[in-house]
């Protein structure tokens, strides 16, 4: 598959963030689909523990400057960007002061879950999209990581459903079987509905934990790939249940050809 726009968000990274089966994997999957002739993007947050000096990062001024209303709140967006010299990769990161200065990612020193999560994942969510718009930039398709990605399936087919961006994208989610503890704030749901986002889907973020927000994430993705071998029953039963398209676990080093394969079987899905 080659002439395509490829758009990746991802909570992580490598160099930016540790070596994980994530940041690995965004990393070996982007490298090879840009080799091939793709047109590849990649979104990440600007956490705090990301050193800007080292890694040489710097505004995008053209395409910051824009509020986004989070909680009826506006809050800057800050686009930053830095690329991967030895994979000629170039990396847009989300930033605001209020979400992600502190020098942390999901916890406090004590190991205490920020109370903002919920916030700080829809002002990722709204950032990357938005900045897309401001790119003019069509993506083919959006292959999300990670819980603070979860939101971008939602948000793309009922937020932007009427955007000509994303008209014709298609999202393959890779979930994982790492939860976080406990829920995200209760408020979540709230906050998604002033939106003017009103699918019944929503109902999963009534108990908005790790699971229900991977259960939502998959119910508007166009296809699913499993970055680990096992789940949860209540899991692979709702994948049953939706008869989603799934693309079982492969270790992060055989991810390449068979990638490629499937973008191909997830590009040709008609579109409902």
């Amino acid at each position: 598959m080659t002439g395509k726009r490829l758009l990746y968000v991802s909570s992580d990274l490598f160099p930016f963030s540790s070596e994980n089966p994530v940041s690995l994997s965004v990393l070996k999957a982007a490298k090879f689909m840009q080799s091939i002739g793709n047109d590849v993007r990649i979104f990440m947050p600007r956490f705090g523990v990301i050193n800007e000096r080292r890694h040489q990062l710097h505004e995008v001024i053209r395409l910051s400057g824009m509020n986004l209303m989070i909680n009826d709140i506006d809050q800057p967006l800050l686009i930053k960007v830095a690329s991967i010299p030895y994979a000629r990769l170039q990396v847009y990161f989300i930033d605001n002061e209020e979400y992600f200065k502190r020098k942390a990612i999901y916890e406090d020193e004590n190991g205490i879950f920020f109370h903002d999560n919920d916030e700080r994942a829809l002002f990722f969510t709204k950032g990357v999209l938005e900045a897309v718009k401001k790119l003019n930039w069509r993506p083919d398709i959006i292959h999300v990581y990670g819980w603070i990605s979860s939101l971008i399936p939602l948000y793309v087919h009922e937020f932007y459903k009427n955007d000509l961006i994303y008209k014709n994208t298609k999202i393959i989610s890779s979930i994982y079987n790492n939860p976080f503890q406990g829920s995200l704030n209760s408020n979540l749901l709230k906050k998604i509905q002033t939106d003017g986002i009103k699918s019944e889907e929503l109902k999963l973020l009534e108990k908005p934990n790790y699971f229900n927000l991977i259960k939502l994430c998959m119910h508007f993705s166009d296809s699913i790939i499993k970055g680990d071998l096992l789940f949860p029953k209540e899991i692979e039963d709702f994948i049953h249940l939706n008869k989603l398209l799934v693309f079982k676990y492969y270790p992060v080093d055989k991810i390449e050809t068979v990638y490629q394969k499937f973008y191909k079987e997830t590009v040709l899905l008609e579109t409902d």
